[in-house]
């Protein structure tokens, strides 16, 4: 089984779960390591902060579960970071401080709002509001050198009024390609996430095509994540996605420990 590298719990504001419930799912799924990944979205310009993360909390709980668990699993720890530039000293700050081994950069918030509200899409066509999205999130990936991977790459998709209906790779390519050679010259990996078949659409965030695409660019450091935030989402549809993986010409996906690349065949 392949390790999930995008786990959430309690300790992130949109999720209930215990790091102990999404450790023991890891175990019963057969997986040799983990990484718990919780939101940290710092000055997003909404009135309630309901992603901050209590590193003083959280990293020494970790690591004593990581203890307890020594035998058992490997238990990485990293974070994911809300990508914003008007707060890039801070985020340079806080990567450079965190005693991790991972750090997913994800873009949540365009202009303080999140896609995930049915108003972001206000005044805007959905292909405007995409383009806005995948505009930002390059400015975002060039300027900043916060994280590891770029998590979820077309995130937007899951709640656009027609979801993915209208979308593709090749309607978006001019926005998409910039992305993915930017991450390719500053080093970075490129988050395959699985919980776009949780959201039915059918494919993996970013989709195949996007995936492929990276490939061919020259793209090698693949991250795996599903983004879950309960036992049952851990590990979904990784079976699926290592033959989509392989079909796009990886050859192993990336891990991380102490902020440094790894590499497990698929």
């Amino acid at each position: 089984m392949l390790p999930d590298f995008h786990i959430h719990t309690a300790f992130s504001g949109d999720c209930t779960t215990s790091a102990q419930a999404q450790i023991e799912r890891c175990l019963a799924l057969g997986m040799k390591e983990l990484c718990i990944t919780d939101h940290h979205d710092y000055d997003t310009g909404q009135s309630k902060e309901d992603f901050l993360l209590d590193f003083d909390a959280y990293l020494p709980f970790l690591r004593q579960l990581r203890q307890k668990y020594r035998n058992q699993i490997l238990i990485n720890i990293g974070v994911e970071l809300g990508l914003q530039l008007h707060i890039q000293d801070y985020l340079e700050n806080l990567a450079d401080s965190l005693d991790v081994d991972y750090i997913i950069g994800s873009s949540h918030f365009i202009d303080q709002m999140d896609p995930y509200f049915s108003d972001f899409f206000d005044g805007r066509s959905e292909q405007k509001s995409y383009e806005r999205y995948f505009e930002v999130s390059l400015k975002r990936i060039k300027a900043l050198d916060c994280f590891d991977s770029f998590g979820h790459l077309d995130y937007i998709v899951r709640y656009g009024p027609t979801t993915n209906q209208n979308y593709s790779y090749k309607v978006y390519q001019d926005y998409i390609d910039p992305i993915l050679k930017a991450l390719i010259e500053k080093g970075r990996a490129l988050e395959c996430n699985t919980a776009g078949f949780r959201y039915h659409l059918g494919h993996p965030n970013p989709t195949e095509d996007v995936l492929k695409r990276y490939r061919q660019l020259g793209g090698e450091l693949i991250t795996l994540g599903s983004d879950g935030h309960s036992p049952g989402a851990i590990g979904f549809r990784f079976d699926k996605v290592r033959d989509i993986l392989s079909e796009c010409g990886f050859h192993y996906i990336t891990v991380y420990h102490h902020r440094t690349p790894s590499f497990i065949p698929l």
